[in-house]
């Protein structure tokens, strides 16, 4: 099986967020990874972490002003100060927690602008992210997102991500292969993951069931068919990440609704 991180972002919202991190490694969870954790001081997150024996695998860098409907800051031109000042802030976290991935979210296409430009920001902020991360040896991920979660968003398509990552030409600018997005938006993903983990350009893998995004044993994909699938061609490669499991329980915020849903991983 491969190696599966907690996403405390969505799993175990039966409990605060700092308990949380006791939750998960109660369940047999080694990692963890999470959205935004700026709500929290760093050195609470760390003690949080070696108190369970966890690893921090991904954070999410500041995506703007999300109750305002930013989703990302990184396509937007004119934003390029903010958005350094964001990841700058991501960085000290990272260190904090020696977390090896930081996602940068695209952010959504400003209506009628000139899509060329938001490319070239796109890219442009991309770059500059990298070269800052590379100092600490922090890897840059990029995630393509379905259109029917997140309308307007600039990054859909592993194809896309993937052109956008050797345009940049920086080895630690990696993919966030999430396949629950990939399913809803093109599907065939045994024959993606044949494809692109190969090529050292993916980073990180997310699940979750689709289309509903609980349990991966819930819904139209054969999770247990594509886990092996990675382990194989992960054996093949020397690929040796971990899978986010980015769900929302079925049960929802009840007692032990995320630990009753986990047969999935215990079978």
């Amino acid at each position: 099986m491969p190696r599966f991180a907690a996403n405390l972002s969505m799993l175990y919202n039966e409990h605060e967020f700092l308990d949380r991190f006791a939750a998960a490694a109660k369940d047999g969870f080694k990692a963890v990874e999470y959205l935004f954790p700026y709500a929290f001081d760093a050195q609470d997150l760390k003690q949080r972490l070696n108190d369970n024996g966890l690893q921090q695998v991904l954070i999410n860098a500041p995506p703007g002003d999300w109750d305002a409907g930013e989703r990302g800051l990184a396509c937007l031109p004119g934003s390029e100060s903010e958005f350094q000042t964001s990841f700058h802030t991501a960085l000290t976290y990272a260190d904090a927690l020696n977390c090896p991935r930081i996602h940068v979210m695209a952010g959504l296409k400003p209506l009628g602008a000139d899509l060329a430009l938001v490319e070239q920001t796109y890219m442009q902020n991309i770059a500059w992210a990298a070269a800052e991360a590379q100092k600490s040896g922090r890897d840059v991920l990029i995630e393509p997102i379905n259109t029917r979660d997140m309308p307007g968003f600039f990054l859909n398509y592993q194809s896309q991500a993937h052109h956008i990552i050797q345009h940049i030409g920086a080895p630690n600018v990696k993919v966030q292969m999430d396949l629950y997005h990939c399913q809803i938006m093109e599907g065939d993903l045994a024959t993606k993951i044949r494809q692109y983990l190969p090529t050292g350009r993916v980073g990180h893998f997310q699940i979750a069931g689709v289309p509903m995004r609980h349990e991966p044993d819930f819904g139209e994909l054969n999770h247990p068919y594509l886990f092996e699938l990675i382990d194989e061609v992960s054996a093949a490669c020397g690929w040796e990440g971990w899978i986010g499991c980015e769900y929302r329980p079925a049960r929802g915020p009840v007692t032990n609704g995320t630990h009753d849903g986990l047969a999935w991983l215990f079978e």
